[in-house]
C-alpha cells in the first residue's frame, strides 16, 4: 500500500475535526447560567471534559481517515462522509442547544439523534473496516453518558 494515500484523508479528517471542535469550544460557555445548574451527583468534574473530547475527536478523525481509505467504493466513501458531516453538525447543535440557547430540555431529545449517527456509523463502517467502527465506540460510549447526565440535569433543573 502506498503511504501517501493516506495523507489527503488523514489531513481532510484532521483539519474538519479541529474546525468542529473549536467551534464547539467556543459555543460551550461554562458561564454562571451552567455553574448555576444542579448536577446529579454521579457527574464528572468538569476538568475531565476537555480531556475526553480531546481523545474522542482525535480517535473520530483517525476514524474517518481510516474509514475513508477502506471503502470499497466511492458511492460508500461519499456515504460514510456524509455520515460524518451530519455527525459533526449533530455534535455543535448539542453544544448550541445546551449551552448558547440554555435549553437542555431541547438538548436531551437531539443527544439521541446525535447517538443514533454515531451507531449508524459503527453499524455502516463495520461492514468493510472493523477498526474504523471500533475507534468510534468511545465517542458511543461518552455520548451514551452524557445523554444521561443530560437527562439527569434536566430532571434536577426543569422546567425550562
Amino acid at each position: 500500500m502506498n503511504p501517501g494515500r493516506w495523507v489527503l484523508p488523514a489531513a481532510i479528517a484532521a483539519v474538519t475535526t479541529l474546525l468542529i471542535a473549536a467551534l464547539g469550544a467556543t459555543i460551550t460557555v461554562l458561564g454562571p447560567w451552567y455553574q448555576g445548574l444542579v448536577k446529579p451527583a454521579w457527574a464528572p468534574p468538569d476538568l475531565l471534559f476537555g480531556p475526553a473530547w480531546t481523545l474522542i475527536f482525535g480517535l473520530c478523525a483517525i476514524s474517518a481517515a481510516t474509514a475513508w481509505m477502506a471503502a470499497p467504493s466511492k458511492a460508500l466513501r461519499d456515504v460514510v462522509i456524509g455520515l460524518f458531516a451530519i455527525n459533526g453538525f449533530l455534535n455543535l447543535l448539542w453544544s448550541f442547544l445546551f449551552f448558547r440557547a440554555e435549553r437542555p430540555d431541547l438538548a436531551a431529545t437531539e443527544v439521541w439523534f446525535l447517538w443514533a449517527s454515531i451507531a449508524l456509523l459503527i453499524i455502516i463502517c463495520w461492514r468493510f473496516s472493523k477498526r474504523a467502527a471500533l475507534l468510534l465506540v468511545p465517542y458511543l460510549a461518552w455520548v451514551t453518558f452524557a445523554g444521561a447526565l443530560n437527562i439527569a440535569t434536566v430532571q434536577l433543573n426543569g422546567p425550562f
